[in-house]
């Protein structure tokens, strides 16, 4: 039997997960937190969870009506797993799904794009959030950390191309608005930061506040390929690598008032999340 109002955050200890399961919690909402390692958090009941394993699928479906939906990660064919829990979560009663995808692609466009296409015909009430680059992608264990620290440099193949980075703490606030106001957005959502800016902008901003120098290194769309066929499959590389290339010729170069209009705050800045999370 379904509990009413008890969702299932997907990858709820990644950058995303935790912060929507922190943000459901705070409001007193009913959280079931599934990973592969069923890791205990706060207020929440912990699920082990794996988008390989269907055999951990019908417990962590177990009484839930919501879902919030991490794909799995560097898959280039999400939609071969994904598709068939989202029909076993529809047969079980969840009525309403968040998925979160990316502003780089769209509906029926590669990998997730196709399980954001897929959504509206499985779901009555769902939403697919569509972030910018993530701001943490500067921070904690990340490549972009790792180059700023190791080589004080930010590799990329996105030229002069400009990008509105968005902190994840706002995209978990508009996926818990997403998931528990009375209307589903029933759309997908462009989410951004405040303003659009160049790697070179990045670099400065990085320098300036911690003091350390940090410059922007131009690479090749092969060279960045290359270097991420390192250490991820060769397609989802080379995915990644033409999402710089298209930032390079002004695909990211936008700017969205979706987390103002749906949590009634205007999203953070570069400036105040270096100031927080870099060091």
């Amino acid at each position: 039997m379904t509990t009413p109002d008890t969702t299932l955050v997907i990858g709820a200890t990644g950058t995303t997960g935790r912060r929507v399961t922190a943000g459901l919690v705070a409001e007193g909402h009913r959280v079931k937190a599934a990973g592969r390692s069923a890791t205990p958090m706060e207020g929440a009941e912990a699920v082990r969870f794996d988008w390989n394993e269907p055999a951990t699928w019908d417990e962590a479906l177990d009484g839930v009506d919501r879902a919030y939906l991490i794909p799995p990660i560097g898959s280039s064919d999400p939609a071969a797993v994904m598709l068939p829990f989202l029909r076993k979560a529809r047969a079980r009663g969840v009525r309403r799904a968040v998925l979160l995808s990316s502003s780089a692609i769209p509906a029926g466009g590669p990998a997730v794009g196709q399980v954001h296409e897929a959504l509206p015909g499985l779901f009555e009430e769902w939403a697919v959030l569509r972030p910018s680059w993530f701001m943490q992608n500067f921070a904690g264990l990340t490549p972009h950390a790792r180059g700023i620290r190791d080589e004080g440099a930010i590799l990329t193949a996105s030229g002069d191309g400009r990008v509105a980075f968005i902190d994840a703490e706002d995209i978990a606030a508009v996926a818990v608005r997403a998931l528990t106001d009375g209307q589903a957005p029933d759309t997908d959502l462009i989410l951004t930061g405040p303003q659009t800016l160049s790697y070179d902008d990045v670099a400065a901003i990085i320098t300036e506040i911690t003091g350390r120098p940090v410059v922007h290194k131009r690479l090749t769309f092969e060279e960045l390929r290359d270097r991420w066929a390192a250490e991820i499959p060769l397609e989802f590389a080379t995915m990644l690598a033409g999402m710089d290339r298209a930032i390079a010729g002004g695909a990211e170069d936008r700017t969205s008032d979706t987390v103002e209009r749906l949590t009634g705050r205007p999203p953070g800045t570069f400036r105040a999340f270096v100031e927080r999370e870099v060091r």
